[in-house]
């Protein structure tokens, strides 16, 4: 896969260190026995750090790659790819 234009690498990047970041605050906080509802809010800025992260990522792949593919007579099997996606979300 590559990620076009090159910013869009470096704002994923920064998404999962995001979301990284907030997951090894999730992880201190139960060690510490923090708080359940401020764990929480702490897990919901992970899923979406991630989320965002999934987003960007998607947009990408619809830009790029899916757009090469009906170019090259292969729609069926990028939208087959895309729905495989969410049908493990759903």
């Amino acid at each position: 896969m590559s990620f076009k234009p090159k910013d869009l690498k470096e704002r994923i990047l920064h998404r999962l260190q995001i979301a990284q970041g907030h997951l090894k605050k999730v992880l201190a906080m139960v060690e510490k026995d923090q708080y359940c509802i401020d764990v929480l809010h702490q897990s919901q800025a992970v899923q979406h750090a991630i989320k965002e992260t999934d987003n960007l990522i998607l947009e990408n792949h619809l830009k790029t790659c899916v757009s090469d593919a009906i170019g090259n007579g292969k729609k069926n099997q990028a939208i087959s790819e895309i729905m495989q996606v969410f049908k493990k979300n759903g």
